[in-house]
């Protein structure tokens, strides 16, 4: 037992000299998301939206359309109309403006008016309840105000840059590394120590999650510090979501490297990996209002859950209680790709 430990921390401090010494990865690991988080800053820190958004609650526009009130108003252009779970998370987006206007539909048998939710602080949503009035008789509605403060474009992408930057840092981190071991002989003479493969293996996993803290802490704060994004939650919960997003991503990093001896091929496995999460994990553009199909396959995706989670922390200020779904996620592609790892790792091809 002493033994391993003793192999386990050899290979654990290796690993992390070599990555510090390396100033070039260094430098481009810390510098890369720095520039992107500072020009999305100066290009989007004060972006009005140019197209209104209006969610319905539980019914899509043409169902809400068979509400004689809410006719006119579905039928105008340039607007576009989301259906919206009934609950706090689609209020909460009228009050940070992520929603211009709420619409909660009549139900015949109710017998009650159509609701709606605008926020008073909102000039889109101003001019949204002026369209909706304007041929409604007032008796047919019911008005719901909501306040609060815009939610900028800069301070909803800063998770998606923050994850993205995880992203590569994990994968290639791991992935790439493995398969240089491999190319290079490294594996092949650690193959003739007593180290073990889970020794091996577990090195590489806590050496790229130290790291990924460490790099991930570097530009987190002094990024915050500067430009005084948005951070409404718990910073230790924040923590605990980044802990599962790294493993989640390093477990993946660790199967496209397993058996591939050719840095070429891991360079294209790599690449495949991480541009369809980089569109589809909501990095730069929310996925709402898209096919189902294309939520499904983003939904199974770590950086999606990341992104997620690590939003719903820095906006809302959610709570790990509300965020289960996402870290119960991450936690089993965690095992998932840890165990695949574990059954198909060679020391050589």
């Amino acid at each position: 037992m002493k033994q391993t430990l003793r192999q386990f921390l050899a290979l654990l401090a290796a690993r992390n000299r070599e990555f510090w010494r390396d100033r070039a990865a260094l430098g481009w690991s810390l510098a890369f998301p720095v520039f992107v988080i500072v020009g999305l800053y100066f290009a989007f820190g004060e972006e009005e939206r140019a197209l209104f958004k209006v969610g319905i609650v539980d019914a899509s526009p043409a169902q809400a359309a068979a509400d004689p009130a809410l006719t006119r108003f579905l039928a105008l252009r340039h607007i576009e109309f989301i259906t919206e779970p009934a609950g706090d998370d689609a209020t909460r987006k009228v009050a940070r403006h992520q929603l211009d206007l709420l619409l909660d539909p009549a139900d015949p048998a109710r017998g009650e008016a159509t609701r709606y939710w605008v926020n008073t602080d909102s000039r889109n949503g101003y001019l949204l309840e002026q369209l909706l009035l304007g041929g409604t008789p007032a008796t047919a509605l019911h008005r719901q105000t909501m306040a609060g403060s815009e939610v900028r474009y800069v301070d909803w992408v800063i998770p998606g840059v923050i994850g993205m930057n995880m992203m590569f840092g994990c994968l290639w981190g791991v992935g790439y590394v493995i398969v240089r071991y491999r190319a290079n002989g490294v594996l092949r003479r650690l193959r003739a120590t007593p180290v073990s493969a889970v020794t091996f293996l577990s090195s590489q996993v806590v050496s790229r999650l130290l790291i990924t803290l460490a790099i991930t802490s570097l530009i987190f704060f002094p990024s915050w510090w500067l430009l005084g994004f948005r951070v409404e939650g718990s910073l230790v919960d924040l923590l605990v979501v980044t802990l599962a997003g790294a493993l989640a991503m390093i477990a993946m990093g660790l199967v496209t490297a397993t058996r591939t001896s050719s840095i070429e091929v891991s360079g294209g496995v790599l690449n495949f990996l991480t541009w369809p999460m980089m569109l589809l994990s909501g990095v730069w553009f929310s996925l709402e209002g898209a096919d189902p199909w294309l939520q499904a396959v983003a939904n199974l995706l770590p950086l999606t859950h990341f992104v997620d989670a690590a939003r719903a922390i820095m906006i809302d200020g959610a709570g790990l209680a509300a965020l289960w779904p996402h870290l119960a996620a991450l936690a089993g592609m965690t095992a998932v790709f840890m165990a695949i790892s574990a059954a198909t790792f060679r020391w050589e091809r």
